[in-house]
């Protein structure tokens, strides 16, 4: 593959489940709105900008610094459904996870509009999710610890993708 990033013409989406913890969620709203994210979908217990009655959270709006005002969000309980509809729409699931499947973020092509899926902040995204992406991605680890923190891997593969 290529190291073609998304282009300016095509729409880059992202899907935060069971994120779990407000303060990635609102880095997250930062660094999607740093790179130009069209769209976040909230699925599962991934907690929200407002709360049940239409009030800041405080909890996101810490971490977030206005953001969450700026970047369009929308909460479905069920992930699976979100990205059979974004499917049909002909939007390319990307999925950051660590997988014998994944290949390395620095050399993905993207040429279509797309949704990148990150999860939980322990256990990730389950293979039912998996099997639902067209492509797994992964940042290799050269140190002792596994994995970095959501919101840090995000913003990364943000990044990358979108060759800000």
């Amino acid at each position: 593959m290529s190291s073609q990033r998304i282009s300016k013409q095509n729409d880059l989406y992202l899907v935060l489940h069971n994120v779990r913890s407000a303060h990635n969620v609102g880095s997250i709203f930062r660094t999607a709105d740093a790179v130009g994210v069209k769209k976040i979908y909230l699925t599962g217990y991934t907690p929200t900008p407002v709360d049940r009655l239409g009030r800041s959270r405080n909890d996101v709006a810490k971490t977030a610094l206005g953001s969450q005002n700026h970047v369009a969000w929308e909460h479905f309980e069920r992930v699976g459904t979100l990205l059979d509809g974004l499917k049909r729409k002909n939007i390319k699931i990307l999925a950051l996870e660590q997988s014998k499947e994944a290949v390395d973020y620095k050399s993905v092509t993207v040429r279509h509009s797309s949704a990148l899926v990150v999860g939980n902040e322990v256990r990730g995204l389950s293979s039912n999710i998996l099997s639902k992406v067209d492509l797994i991605i992964e940042i290799p680890m050269k140190g002792k610890k596994e994995s970095l923190n959501v919101s840090v891997a995000c913003g990364i593969a943000l990044f990358r993708l979108c060759d800000v």
